[in-house]
């Protein structure tokens, strides 16, 4: 049965279908958490109760993977003793450094700029894998293909940009070292994956390091802020975000190099614009530039995974 589902999961198609769908939960994060300050009416600069306000969100976040994927499995998913450090250092670089740094990062950043950093997080994982772990070679096709499908992002962006301001540390420079952050967490889920259970390291990650971040923005006077029914759907929607493309996305990489993976990345802020566009009722992201955007990173994504696009009319 293992044998199956990881040779399935492990086909070119598989993996870009269930990359979209978190590709596309994630996108709608952007506006989503900008909209959830908004509707608790938390302050640009009160950094402790955007701590409270994520580490809310991840606690939640975790408690549903985790009683979902018990009620799916009909028994309790509970860590062994060996996975506990496992899910811990993962909780550290991919919910507690990485949304800090995002959640203060956003609220002093335009979406647009911070949709552009954050696109780099393919980049860092893909170095992180093969400079650091060394756990797969870095060749000039990865390379190439991240270039190409990152110079999409950048040109979806250009509208955005050009009104915007110059370089922020507090703002931009902290998006940045998300995406650091970010890319330590998917060589890690990848590593300790290959042991435990990826859904039960996700669930207790983000559990754990909600209440981390939660605590800790208490502590320094963080509130939640205006609780009322519109604050709380977008809580628990953000929740179930991170919830269920985290999920999927540690499964995907516990059965793929981290590469084949990391580079579906560059569809986050596609997906992003183009929900706005939805939502806000905005046409600019199906013009001309929107077409050639998206044809730049499905190009990228091609070429990084050029190896395995044959299995896709294979099978």
């Amino acid at each position: 049965m293992e044998i199956k589902k990881e040779k399935l999961l492990s086909r070119t198609w598989a993996v870009a279908v269930i990359a979209f769908i978190c590709s596309a939960l994630w996108g709608s994060a952007f506006s989503g958490v900008k909209t959830g300050y908004e509707r608790f009416g938390t302050d640009t600069s009160d950094w402790k109760s955007q701590m409270v306000f994520a580490g809310i969100r991840f606690a939640i976040a975790g408690l549903m993977a985790i009683v979902a994927a018990s009620i799916a499995r009909r028994k309790p998913i509970l860590p062994s003793r060996r996975a506990v450090p496992a899910f811990m250092k993962i909780s550290l670089f991919q919910t507690i450094l990485q949304y800090f740094f995002y959640y203060i990062g956003l609220a002093h950043t335009t979406g647009t700029k911070a949709a552009i950093i954050v696109a780099a997080n393919v980049f860092s994982a893909i170095l992180i894998s093969s400079l650091i772990y060394r756990t797969e070679d870095l060749t000039l096709r990865k390379i190439l293909g991240c270039v190409i499908g990152f110079s999409g992002i950048v040109l979806i962006n250009l509208g955005g940009l050009s009104g915007s301001t110059g370089f922020s540390f507090i703002g931009d420079g902290f998006i940045f070292l998300c995406t650091i952050a970010s890319g330590f967490s998917s060589v890690l889920m990848k590593r300790y994956s290959a042991s435990e259970d990826p859904v039960m390291l996700s669930g207790y990650q983000f559990l754990f390091g909600g209440l981390v971040m939660w605590l800790a923005g208490a502590v320094c006077g963080g509130h939640l802020g205006t609780v009322n029914p519109g604050s709380v759907s977008i809580l628990l929607y953000l929740s179930f975000v991170s919830a269920a493309a985290y999920s999927l996305w540690s499964v995907l990489l516990k059965y793929n190099p981290v590469s084949k993976v990391a580079v579906f990345g560059f569809m986050n802020p596609i997906c992003g614009v183009i929900i706005s566009a939805i939502v806000l009722g905005e046409s600019g992201a199906f013009g001309f530039r929107g077409i050639i955007s998206l044809l730049l990173v499905c190009v990228g994504i091609y070429i990084v995974n050029r190896n395995n696009t044959s299995s896709m009319g294979e099978e």
